[in-house]
């Protein structure tokens, strides 16, 4: 019992995660006027749907979900790591593809001199990433008793 409750606790951060990410996002395009560029789009599409999925995990008790936000926050956190890199490397910015009508390299924000939307968008990935982790973790534990 204790370890359901762990398990949803881990599932409603990565939920909180997810939905402070997604809110960030919309703020910074709807309130603050930034037009995403194609990456940002991409990481959008692996961030949003988590709100979602991890939600009704919550509510259904479904600990099984950790698995499909795993995988969808790798393949986003990938993509951020590659925007990021394309923002701070200046051997990746000289051979950028064009990114649509807003350049990936662009820095509409650039706190302390590092943090970056892609940046912020990597951290929340990576938390649920470990936060989906350990949930599995403790499924496998729990199934090989």
């Amino acid at each position: 019992m204790e370890q359901e409750k762990r398990a949803e606790h881990l599932l409603l951060a990565a939920w909180a995660t997810a939905l402070i990410a997604t809110l960030g996002s919309l703020y910074f395009s709807e309130v603050l006027g930034y037009i995403p560029c194609d990456l940002c789009w991409f990481q959008r599409i692996f961030m949003y749907p988590q709100v979602i999925i991890l939600g009704i995990a919550i509510v259904r008790k479904d600990a099984a979900a950790a698995r499909y936000s795993f995988t969808l926050s790798l393949i986003g956190g990938g993509i951020s790591l590659y925007h990021y890199g394309l923002q701070k490397i200046p051997l990746l910015q000289e051979y950028a593809i064009r990114c649509g009508r807003i350049p990936c390299t662009g820095q509409y924000i650039n706190w302390l001199g590092f943090i970056t939307i892609p940046f912020l968008a990597f951290t929340a990935f990576m938390i649920i990433i470990l936060l989906s982790w350990t949930v599995m973790r403790q499924q496998r534990k729990e199934s090989e008793r």
